[in-house]
């Protein structure tokens, strides 16, 4: 009975689990360091950024540019996450009828498929449309700004980080 001797089988986890407690969440050291957290801030910052520059905000001028559209009554005919541009909305455009995409930043993706909506569309273009609801810009100027603020706060926390490196290492060569 050797193994109690040295504790048993509780004593051998409580070694083990004292290791692991000492490892700390990044495999032996105590988390990200100011480096990395300024590295991984800045790319957040620049990914938001570019998101919202050059996706978002084109997205809701093009809503935005429906808005003296022709008007027509449509219903939707393929339902799908709206905001990512992925429904379809049927309508008569010219005494003809038209299936159109919804642009990206549309909402009402939580309608079911025969739903019934008003749309405004190019009159050259019936395929250009967009719900009536949205020609102020939607969901897609929301995701716009608020992408935006968060990429300001990122590049803020990378920038402080950035400040703090500088002065650690001034304080490190005195």
């Amino acid at each position: 009975m050797g193994g109690e001797a040295k504790g048993g089988a509780s004593g051998a986890r409580a070694q083990v689990n004292a290791g692991v407690a000492n490892t700390g969440a990044a495999g032996g050291a105590n988390g990200l360091g100011p480096r990395a957290s300024m590295l991984m801030s800045l790319a957040l910052g620049l990914l938001l950024g570019a998101l919202s520059a050059l996706v978002m905000f084109p997205a809701a001028e093009h809503l935005r540019s429906l808005r003296d559209g022709a008007r027509a009554q449509a219903t939707l005919h393929t339902s799908g996450a709206c905001m990512a541009g992925q429904c379809e909305v049927k309508f008569e455009a010219g005494g003809r009828t038209v299936v159109a995409d919804l642009p990206v930043g549309s909402g009402g993706g939580k309608r079911s498929v025969g739903a019934a909506m008003t749309v405004r569309y190019q009159a050259d273009d019936p395929q250009v449309v967009a719900r009536e609801d949205d020609v102020g810009g939607g969901g897609a100027a929301l995701l716009a700004w608020m992408s935006g603020g968060a990429a300001v706060l990122f590049l803020v926390i990378a920038g402080a980080a950035a400040l703090y490196l500088a002065r650690q290492r001034r304080t490190r060569n005195r």
